[in-house]
């Protein structure tokens, strides 16, 4: 099962949607539970993708090649997780910044929120401000979650946040932000509830979130 598992990874790095596709197949008929194929075999590989893309090791098109194999493996495995008994844990809106068009930390994050028994709305990448609050306040959101992958559009999660104070809404819902270039001291800076440097970090501080608020 772990063989498997491996494989699927190393697919993800490779770019290979087909092989990824098969290997979450037979992870799946092997009994390997979904969360794992996501975290071990998905995730991961996306992982070292982006840290290969960071140090130029690899070009922006090797990195889109390997985002369409990670979507070929999650149409795969989500079913699965969608289908189980997963007790819902609350609503979260997650999409990247107006500017920014990097999307597989998003999808990553889309997919283990998802396992892990939250409502997603994915607004997508290229996000204007307004858009997140909107959609927020259209499902009723426990959570927004904001991307930025580059220096450059990292001021918009603090864009989003500024809007929500001027029209009176911060203390509506939990602001989380992610991507490289973002860390706790920028969080921090700009007044976000919670960072997080992985995805499956993510998903558990948006879930100590969560309980906190609802006390």
């Amino acid at each position: 099962m772990s063989d498997v598992i491996e494989k699927l990874k190393q697919a993800v790095i490779d770019g290979d949607a087909e092989a990824v596709y098969k290997f979450s197949a037979e992870a799946i008929e092997s009994g390997a539970a979904p969360l794992e194929i996501l975290e071990m075999g998905i995730s991961e590989g996306a992982k070292i993708v982006g840290e290969q893309f960071e140090r130029m090791d690899i070009f922006l098109t090797e990195l889109m090649l390997s985002g369409e194999a990670m979507m070929a493996g999650l149409d795969v495995v989500l079913p699965h997780i969608q289908a189980g008994d997963v007790p819902r844990r609350g609503k979260i809106v997650v999409g990247t910044v107006r500017g920014d068009i990097h999307e597989i930390g998003k999808n990553i994050l889309k997919s283990l929120f998802v396992a892990n028994g939250f409502e997603v709305s994915d607004i997508g990448v290229d996000v204007p401000t307004s858009k997140f609050v909107e959609e927020a306040e259209k499902i009723g959101a426990d959570v927004i979650a904001i991307s930025a992958l580059m220096t450059s559009t990292i001021g918009g999660q603090k864009d989003v946040i500024d809007y929500l104070e001027q029209t009176g809404n911060r203390n509506k819902f939990i602001i989380m932000v992610g991507g490289g270039p973002t860390n706790q001291d920028w969080a921090d800076e700009i007044g976000a509830d919670g960072f997080a440097e992985t995805a499956p970090e993510a998903v558990r501080v948006a879930t100590q979130l969560i309980e906190k608020r609802r006390g």
